[in-house]
């Protein structure tokens, strides 16, 4: 096994759920990540139970109903769509 190899399989998905607010990810390696929903349109728009239909890759997750595949790589170095706004902050 290469250096790569064994690197990554420390970040492989092991677990993956959507709530409104973030996409959390439990790796193998123990850590648990979190990104925020609004970084990936698609998920954003979708419906609970299509932000919770996924598949688990070696190096990420695809939703095959919403045509969307993300990494591990790009979730833990702050990758978001082009497409992505953030949300509107209320005035005080």
């Amino acid at each position: 096994m290469s250096t790569s190899d064994s690197e990554m399989d420390g970040k492989a998905p092991v677990a993956a759920w959507c709530d409104d607010e973030s996409l959390h990810v439990k790796l193998a390696d123990g850590r648990q990540i979190a990104t925020p929903i609004w970084w990936y349109p698609s998920l954003l728009h979708a419906s609970h139970t299509e932000r919770n239909t996924l598949e688990l890759m070696y190096t990420g997750i695809h939703w095959p109903g919403l045509d969307e595949d993300l990494s591990i790589d790009g979730m833990l170095t702050g990758w978001k769509s082009t497409d992505a706004k953030p949300p509107a902050v209320a005035a005080e």
